[in-house]
C-alpha cells in the first residue's frame, strides 16, 4: 500500500471521478477532434461547458453506473432477507427501471419502487446507446444473455460498481454476466471483465504495475480475450514511450467499442499526473468522449481517492450528493455494515 487512503475514499473517488469524466465529455461527445479544437481553443474542452440545458450534466453513462450499484446493493439485500439470489437477475431489473427513466417500456413488468427510480433527475434522456435500449427493450426474460454481436462501450461505461464491490475473480465473472444482458459479441464481456478486475484489485490496495497483471491474467482465461489483450497493451507500450499525447489517444481508436474505451482510459491514467490532466486528455478527441472520460475517472479516483478530484468540478457535478449516497451505501454492502436485514434498507433497495 503506497497511500493512506480509507476504502470509503476509494469507492468515492472511482465513482465520483467518473461522473466528472463523464461530465467533461458530455459537450463533446459527438464532435471530431477538430471541431472540438475549433469550439473551444488549441487546448480543447478545459472545464464544464453546457450540455443538456445545465453544466456539470452527467450522461447515460453514469445514469447506469448508478443502477448498477443499485441491482448489486438490492441483490445483497435479497440474499440476506430470501437465502437465495440470482445477482444478474437483479441487476437486469436495476436496468430496465433505468429503461423506463428513459421513457421506454419494457417486456418485463418492473416496479419503479426504492429511492434511486424516484429521483426526478435521473428521469431524462442523455443520449442512452442504442444497443442497450433495444437490447432491454426486447428482454423477455430476467438474466438471460442477449443475442445480439454489439461490442460497444455501453458495457464498460458502466460496471465501475461490480469491480469495487467484489474480489477481483468474482468480480471478473460477475461483469461478464452483467455486459451479456445487452452486449452480445465476446470483446465486450472479456473488456468488462477485465476492467471489473481491475478496478477490484486496486481498490484493495495494489497499485497499477501490480494489478495490471494480475487483471491481464484474468482476461487471458476468458473466451474472446485477443481485441482486448491487444488494446491494453497498446495502451501500455504507449505509456511507457511518450507523455500525453493526443496522437496516442488517436491510435487507439474513438472508444466507441469497449476494448478501444477501456484502452484509452487506462493509457491517460498511465501517462498523467493528475486527475484533471488525465480526463482532459481521455475527453479531447474524436470519439466517445463521456465514455473514456468516465473510465479514466474510475481509474484515477479508485487509485488516488475522492480528494484527488478538483473541488470546483465536485461542487458542479450534477447528483454529487446521490452518487456519493450510492458509493457509501455500496461499501456498506461490500464490508457488511448496511443492514441488509433492516426495514429501511429494504425500503431503499427493495430485495427483487
Amino acid at each position: 500500500m503506497t497511500t493512506l487512503l480509507s476504502v470509503q475514499d476509494r469507492f468515492r473517488g472511482c465513482l465520483l471521478g467518473g461522473a466528472v469524466g463523464d461530465a467533461l465529455g458530455a459537450p463533446v461527445e459527438f464532435l471530431s477532434r477538430d471541431e472540438i479544437l475549433s469550439r473551444f481553443g488549441p487546448e480543447g474542452i478545459r472545464d464544464y461547458a453546457p450540455a443538456y440545458g445545465r453544466s456539470g450534466a452527467i450522461t447515460d453513462d453514469t445514469q447506469m453506473t448508478l443502477f448498477t450499484a443499485e441491482g448489486f446493493i438490492r441483490a445483497a439485500v435479497r440474499y440476506a432477507n430470501r437465502g437465495i439470489c440470482n445477482p444478474t437477475a437483479v441487476i437486469h431489473r436495476a436496468y430496465l427501471r433505468w429503461l423506463q427513466t428513459q421513457g421506454y417500456a419494457p417486456k418485463i413488468e418492473v416496479e419503479m419502487d426504492g429511492w434511486l427510480a424516484g429521483l426526478q433527475t435521473l428521469r431524462v434522456q442523455r443520449a442512452p446507446g442504442n444497443t442497450c435500449i433495444a437490447a432491454l427493450r426486447d428482454a423477455t426474460q430476467l438474466g438471460y444473455a442477449v443475442r445480439n454481436e454489439s461490442k460497444g462501450c455501453g458495457t464498460v461505461m458502466r460496471v465501475a460498481p461490480i469491480g469495487l464491490a467484489v474480489s477481483a475473480n468474482m468480480a471478473f465473472q460477475m461483469a461478464v454476466d452483467s455486459a451479456s444482458l445487452t452486449h452480445g459479441h465476446p470483446t465486450a464481456l472479456a473488456a468488462t471483465g477485465f476492467l471489473s478486475s481491475l478496478l477490484s484489485r486496486l481498490v484493495h490496495d495494489e497499485i497499477l504495475s501490480e494489478a495490471l497483471p494480475g487483471a491481464l491474467n484474468e482476461l487471458k482465461q476468458c473466451a474472446g480475450h485477443e481485441e482486448t489483450l491487444l488494446a491494453v497493451e497498446h495502451a501500455v507500450a504507449i505509456a511507457t514511450t511518450r507523455g500525453p499525447d493526443a496522437d496516442a489517444v488517436a491510435q487507439l481508436g474513438g472508444g466507441w467499442v469497449a476494448e478501444e474505451a477501456v484502452a484509452i482510459a487506462l493509457y491517460c491514467v498511465l501517462a498523467c499526473r493528475t486527475f484533471k490532466e488525465a480526463v482532459l486528455l481521455a475527453v479531447n478527441h474524436s470519439g466517445d468522449s463521456d465514455s473514456t472520460g468516465s473510465i479514466a475517472g474510475n481509474l484515477w479516483g479508485v487509485i488516488h481517492g475522492v480528494g484527488s478530484i478538483p473541488p470546483k468540478w465536485l461542487d458542479g457535478l450534477e447528483l454529487r450528493d446521490e452518487i456519493t449516497v450510492i458509493a457509501d451505501d455500496l461499501l456498506g454492502v461490500s464490508e457488511e455494515t448496511l443492514g441488509l436485514e433492516s426495514s429501511d434498507t429494504w425500503n431503499r433497495y427493495p430485495g427483487y
